[in-house]
């Protein structure tokens, strides 16, 4: 299950979403956050699923490889997706087709519940892709730069794109850390595998304890290097490598462009995500 976490992980290839301004990454990823939530049918989601594949296609990142960052939410899924089965409260214009106490299944339901289920899916499959093509590096750059008008009001802004760096490169770190140990565990005879949720949540315990520890270790560790190097923060700091803007981020500025405006226009014309229901049933 850990190994099929990708948040965090570079995918090291040359490719034209690899190549562009880290910057412009960022708010391309905002802005495709923005056309998901503006979705307001299947039509527009369709579009923005059509519009991701583009994207992945130019980023060379195999497919497999970013449907792999789902699994870290399937019970996310699965745990909202009930909830808005049985207790979603909007208006039903038809009969609904379960009825028990305060449980009610309908119509709208059913397809809010999809509906919801493939937007979440799609903002994890966009920002996963983000982290692939994108070294921690370059995202602590774009981020400081982009924050950097926050410094004029005493916002420590560098120090804030550092901690998110750290914490991103952490994850695969751990994760690795903690493959090992449950390897160990079980060479000891540890069993992670069978049993009910409470028993594999006692077998964890052996587990988070080490893994605490070698993450306080790997901190104090990182402090360490730090200072020996002389680390002070932002004061005095110089940039061994400048960011610039290029023709790449021009287009994707141009596509994403496209993609919000095409997603209104689905809105305007072809309605809400109920209103297929009134032409299947009349």
């Amino acid at each position: 299950m850990l190994n099929d976490v990708t948040f965090g992980q570079y995918y090291p290839v040359r490719s034209f979403v690899h190549n562009m301004d880290p910057r412009a990454k960022i708010v391309f990823v905002i802005a495709y956050i923005v056309a998901i939530f503006l979705a307001d049918n299947f039509f527009g989601l369709a579009a923005v699923t059509l519009f991701l594949l583009v994207a992945v296609f130019l980023s060379r990142v195999p497919l497999g490889r970013v449907l792999r960052s789902v699994k870290m939410i399937l019970f996310l899924v699965i745990f909202t997706a009930v909830l808005n089965l049985f207790f979603y409260t909007g208006e039903s214009a038809y009969e609904p087709l379960l009825q028990w106490w305060i449980v009610s299944v309908t119509w709208e339901s059913i397809v809010n519940t999809i509906f919801l289920a493939v937007r979440l899916f799609l903002l994890v499959l966009g920002t996963s892709l983000l982290t692939l093509t994108t070294t921690p590096v370059s995202l602590t750059d774009g981020i400081e730069s982009l924050l950097k008008p926050l410094t004029f009001i005493k916002v420590p802004v560098h120090e804030l794109a550092l901690i998110m760096s750290i914490a991103l490169r952490f994850i695969p770190i751990l994760i690795d850390e903690t493959n090992r140990i449950i390897s160990a565990q079980k060479a000891r005879g540890a069993d992670f595998d069978t049993g009910g949720l409470i028993k594999r949540a006692k077998a964890m315990i052996p587990v988070l304890i080490p893994l605490l520890v070698s993450a306080f270790r790997r901190a104090e560790e990182l402090g360490d290097a730090m200072d020996a190097r002389c680390y002070r923060g932002a004061k005095g700091r110089t940039k061994y490598k400048k960011l610039t803007f290029s023709w790449r981020d021009l287009l994707g500025l141009l596509y994403f462009g496209v993609l919000i405006a095409g997603v209104v226009l689905l809105n305007v014309y072809l309605g809400s995500r109920f209103a297929f229901l009134a032409w299947i049933f009349g």
